[in-house]
C-alpha cells in the first residue's frame, strides 16, 4: 500500500499569499484590541483576580484540551472553508455580546462563553492557516514568512494596548466589538477568491477513509515515531514551562526588584515590541541559517543569555533591563520563526494539521504548571531567580541540541516519509516582505 500527496504550489505565489495575509494581519488587530477591551471591563467591573483568571483559563483550555482532536479535522476537511467558517463563528459571536453590551445585560459570564467560542474557532483557524502556508510558500521563503508573522505579534504588542485604551474613551463597548466584526470579514474576503492549495491523500489509487479517531491515533504516532520532532516538542515544553513564567513576574519584578511604576513597567513592555519587530524584520530579509533548526538553537543561546541577564541585574541597572527586554524580544522571532518554519517544510502536508495542534497543545499545557510553581518560588527567592533558572537551562538546551543529530536533521524529512517539496519561484523585484 503507497501513499500519494497531490500538492501544487501556486504560480506568482505571492501574489495569492499576501492578500490573505495582510486580511488575517488586520483580523489579529480587531481581536487584539477586543481583548484588551474586555480583560479591562473584567477589571473595572469585577475587580476580581478569579474572574480574571477564570477568562484566562476559558480562552486556553480548549486550544490545550482539544488541540489535537481539532488538529485531525483540520487535515480532514478543506483549510479554506474551515477558515471562513472559523473567522465567521468568532464574527457572529462577537456580534451577539454586541448586543448585549447595547442592552445593558452583559455579564462577566457571558465574556466567558465569548472566549470560550473564539479559543475553539481560533483552534481550527491557526493550523489552518499554518497547514495552508506551507502549501502555498515555497520552502525557501518559509522562514521570511515567519520572520513576517513575529514582526506582526511586536508590532500589535506594542499598538493593541494603547490603542484599545483610546477606543475606551472615545466608544462605548460594543463600537469596540463592531471593530472585530468589520476586521473578520475582511479576513473572510479574500478568502472567497483566492484558491489554497488542499492535500489530497491517496491510497492505492482511491482517496483514503478512515475515521477520525484512526486519524488523530495516526497524528500521536506520526510524532511519536520521529525522534526529532518528539525532541523539538520536548524543547517547546520546557521553554513554555519556564519562561512563559518568568515574563508572567515581570511587574512584580519591575516593581519589587528595579523600584518601578506602572511607566517603567509600559517601558519594558514596549522595548520587548520593538525588538520583535525589529527581529523579525531581520528575520524575513534574511531568512536564517541554511539549516533552519541552526538558526533557532542559535537564537535559544541568545535568549538564554538575555533571561539569565535579566535575573543577574542589579535593582540599580534599570537602563540594562529595559536594553536586555530590547535583546530578548529582537531573539524571540529568531527562535520562533524558523522552527515553525522547519516544521512546515518537513511535515507531511497532511499531516500539519495534527502536528501544529499536538506542540501547540502539550507546549501552552504547561504554562499553567509553570504559573503555580513560580509562584511560591518568587516569594521565597525573589522573580529575578525564575529569569536565572529559566536563562540556564534554555542556553543549555540550545548547545545540546548542536549535538543531537536528530534535532539537527530534523529537516531532512521523517524516515521513510520523504516530505512534499513545493517547486519555487524567484521572488520578484516588486513584491518585497516590507
Amino acid at each position: 500500500m503507497t501513499e500519494q500527496i497531490s500538492t501544487s504550489t501556486p504560480t506568482h505565489w505571492a501574489r495569492r499569499f499576501f492578500p490573505i495575509w495582510t486580511a488575517q494581519a488586520l483580523s489579529l488587530l480587531g481581536s487584539q484590541l477586543v481583548q484588551f477591551a474586555l480583560i479591562w471591563w473584567l477589571t473595572q467591573t469585577t475587580g476580581s483576580a478569579i474572574v480574571l483568571t477564570t477568562a484566562s483559563l476559558a480562552g486556553l483550555l480548549p486550544q490545550v484540551l482539544l488541540g489535537p482532536l481539532l488538529g485531525t479535522l483540520v487535515d480532514r476537511w478543506n483549510r479554506r472553508i474551515i477558515m471562513i467558517i472559523a473567522d465567521a463563528v468568532s464574527a457572529l459571536s462577537i456580534v451577539v455580546l454586541a448586543v448585549l453590551f447595547a442592552l445593558g445585560m452583559a455579564e462577566y459570564w457571558h465574556i466567558y462563553m465569548l472566549m470560550f467560542v473564539r479559543s475553539v474557532a481560533g483552534g481550527f483557524h491557526w493550523p489552518a492557516m499554518q497547514a495552508s502556508t506551507s502549501l502555498m510558500v515555497p520552502k525557501e521563503h518559509l522562514a521570511r514568512i515567519q520572520g513576517l508573522n513575529q514582526m506582526l505579534w511586536g508590532g500589535l504588542s506594542i499598538v493593541s494596548a494603547p490603542l484599545g485604551a483610546l477606543l475606551l474613551a472615545w466608544l462605548p463597548m460594543q463600537g469596540i466589538l463592531a471593530i472585530d466584526v468589520v476586521t473578520a470579514a475582511i479576513a473572510i474576503t479574500p478568502l472567497f477568491f483566492i484558491a489554497i492549495p488542499q492535500p489530497e491523500r491517496i491510497i492505492n489509487g482511491q482517496a483514503a477513509k478512515t475515521s477520525v479517531w484512526q486519524e488523530f491515533k495516526e497524528g500521536l504516532a506520526y510524532v511519536w515515531g520521529w525522534p526529532g520532532l518528539l525532541l523539538i516538542c520536548a524543547m517547546a515544553t520546557v521553554i513554555n514551562f519556564l519562561l512563559n513564567p518568568a515574563f508572567s513576574l515581570m511587574p512584580i519584578l519591575v516593581t519589587k526588584h528595579f523600584n518601578g511604576q506602572a511607566i517603567q513597567l509600559a517601558t519594558m513592555e514596549s522595548f520587548w515590541g520593538i525588538g520583535m519587530i525589529l527581529g523579525g524584520l531581520a528575520l524575513s530579509a534574511w531568512g536564517g541559517f541554511k539549516r533552519r533548526i541552526t538558526t533557532t538553537l542559535v537564537g535559544l543561546l541568545g535568549m538564554g543569555a538575555g533571561c539569565l541577564a535579566m535575573g543577574l541585574l542589579p535593582s540599580s541597572a534599570f537602563t540594562l533591563a529595559v536594553a536586555t527586554m530590547f535583546w530578548l524580544g529582537f531573539v524571540n522571532p529568531i527562535v520562533n520563526g524558523p522552527l515553525m518554519a522547519a516544521v512546515q517544510a518537513a511535515v507531511a502536508p497532511e499531516m500539519q494539521g495534527r502536528v501544529f495542534t499536538i506542540i501547540q497543545s502539550v507546549a501552552a499545557g504547561m504554562s499553567p504548571l509553570g504559573l503555580i510553581i513560580a509562584g511560591p518560588v518568587a516569594e521565597y527567592l525573589g522573580a529575578q531567580s525564575w529569569f536565572v533558572i529559566g536563562g540556564v537551562v534554555t542556553v543549555l538546551m540550545g548547545i545540546v541540541g548542536l549535538f543531537i543529530p536528530a534535532i539537527m536533521h530534523f529537516e531532512d524529512g521523517r524516515a521513510g516519509q520523504p516530505t512534499a517539496e513545493p517547486e519555487a519561484e524567484p521572488l520578484k523585484t516588486d513584491l518585497q516582505y516590507t
